[in-house]
């Protein structure tokens, strides 16, 4: 029998904790499936974050280090400089990444750390309740901004893909999206495209993947991918912001 489909390498058989819809696991997959394709998950040290995603290290068959709410990418930058022939990657929320991780993800990428991130941009916080976070959209309900988020009081969501764009350092940004079959493959295109660009010692790289979060969306899976395209994607369109490489 020909084997057409069969789990990729680079996940260990741990069942994910994630809720039903939620799109975590489709990118999980993605990561897993170009380290292994790449040939790297032997030399590979991903840095789990805090947040939906903080037992990632169960999920990826490669070495995981956990870090700090946020703080993903100094810790990414401490294993890759003490040892520069690993691949490293951080996997983050928007939560950690966009808000208390902020600092962090915007001096990596001005130092130009040869690391990969993945980040996953549901617009809201998930493990902890449904708070409001930075990429909340305007209008959108969160528990800590019931009536929707107010630009006046908290301002217009952060557009974190085209404010990294801006940074030298930073050799490749892409947003993409989990929503579809042709979205999905244009996700691992980008993915592979990253982690390519690290092992080649181009500097740092970042993939924002839209994603949804139906529990604290109020939402039911199918409602939640037409939510993301009706709303996340035209505040947040796809494709790719920087690549030093298509520039030459």
């Amino acid at each position: 029998m020909t084997v057409v489909f069969k789990k990729t390498k680079g996940l260990t058989d741990k069942p994910l904790h994630y809720c039903p819809g939620c799109t975590h696991g489709i990118i999980h997959r993605l990561v897993a499936e170009v380290l292994e394709e790449l040939e790297v998950l032997g030399k590979t040290v991903g840095v789990a974050p805090v947040g939906c995603s903080v037992f990632a290290y169960d999920y990826f068959n490669c070495d995981m280090h956990e870090a700090a709410h946020g703080r993903a990418p100094a810790v990414a930058t401490g294993i890759k400089r003490v040892h520069p022939d690993k691949v490293v990657f951080t996997y983050q929320g928007d939560g950690d990444l966009a808000s208390i991780g902020a600092a962090e993800i915007v001096h990596a990428a001005a130092r130009g750390e040869k690391i990969t991130t993945i980040f996953v941009n549901n617009a809201i916080y998930g493990m902890t309740g449904g708070q409001m976070a930075p990429t909340t959209l305007i209008g959108q309900k969160a528990t800590t901004s019931p009536y929707g988020r107010d630009e006046a009081h908290c301002g217009k969501p952060l557009k974190v893909s085209e404010m990294l764009a801006t940074i030298d350092g930073a050799k490749f940004v892409e947003r993409v999206s989990v929503n579809s079959p042709a979205n999905i493959r244009k996700t691992k295109k980008a993915i592979k495209k990253a982690f390519e660009m690290q092992i080649a010692g181009k500097g740092f790289g970042i993939v924002e993947v839209l994603s949804t979060c139906p529990t604290n969306w109020g939402l039911s899976p199918i409602e939640s991918i037409k939510w993301l395209e009706e709303n996340m994607m035209p505040y947040y369109p796809l494709g790719n912001l920087r690549d030093v490489e298509e520039a030459k």
